[in-house]
């Protein structure tokens, strides 16, 4: 199947055999594709292997047989968001969870216009963690696992001053008392799940309060591994416990 003047964010982008590369993109029309770019370490096609760089707008041409495409040609539509530190690292968390959770060759407008918006907020916005908590609700809802945030799963209102924890296959589950600490500090408060609901941003107390609630969502539908990103937030806050956490 030949795609033709496919518009895709570069996703993901490693070494392979000598001069060639393996690229993930998430496409307008055909969702998430794997590319073989052939040839592209050559010294002569650096603007082909500049276009390729993750966080990157493309437009490309490819012909897909099996699994993975042929990439054919490829042009950068803009100049992908300088990001460093904090930012730098919830692009790589985004990037990662598209990675995992969308299947190829599957198309999802939402989740590509979801990414797009994302891609510009990393770069502008004041807070990384409400741009990462907009980005994990739109996924959860473009693939199909999300559920609504204003109503519980037995379809009762959110209690603005409730706690609640989700069920990835229930939704919104309210907890009933404060007894047990595990269970309220991966729960979100009602407000913050109303503010989401609303697209909203809650205060901070708030926002960080879906955190948890929401990691444990995807966490259900990644399965037994987990993300490198998580790791690496690990990692961060046992090296510097003061380090600012970007949000994940």
């Amino acid at each position: 199947m030949r795609i033709t003047g496919e518009s895709a964010f570069v996703l993901h982008t490693r070494h392979w055999r000598e001069t060639s590369l393996l690229v993930e993109v998430l496409g307008e029309q055909h969702g998430r594709i794997g590319l073989i770019a052939r040839g592209v370490q050559s010294p002569k096609r650096h603007v082909l292997r500049a276009a390729l760089q993750p966080l990157q707008h493309i437009r490309l041409d490819a012909e897909l047989r099996g699994e993975l495409a042929r990439l054919l040609a490829a042009e950068a539509l803009d100049a992908a968001p300088r990001l460093a530190g904090d930012a730098a690292l919830a692009a790589f968390y985004v990037n990662e969870l598209v990675l995992r959770l969308a299947p190829r060759h599957d198309p999802h407008p939402e989740l590509y216009r979801a990414y797009a918006r994302t891609r510009t907020d990393l770069a502008t916005a004041d807070s990384l963690a409400w741009t990462l908590r907009r980005f994990e609700r739109d996924l959860l809802e473009a693939l199909g696992s999300g559920f609504a945030l204003d109503c519980d799963g037995d379809g009762l209102a959110i209690d603005p001053a409730a706690r609640y924890r989700l069920d990835p296959e229930h939704g919104p589950r309210r907890l009933l008392s404060d007894r047990g600490r595990d269970d309220r500090s991966q729960a979100a408060t009602g407000r913050a799940l109303l503010a989401l609901a609303s697209d909203l941003q809650p205060d901070s107390e708030d926002l960080a309060s879906l955190r948890l609630a929401l990691r444990a969502v995807l966490a259900h539908h990644l399965g037994a591994k987990g993300l490198k990103s998580w790791e690496m937030l690990g990692d961060l806050a046992r090296l510097a416990p003061r380090h600012p956490s970007p949000g994940q």
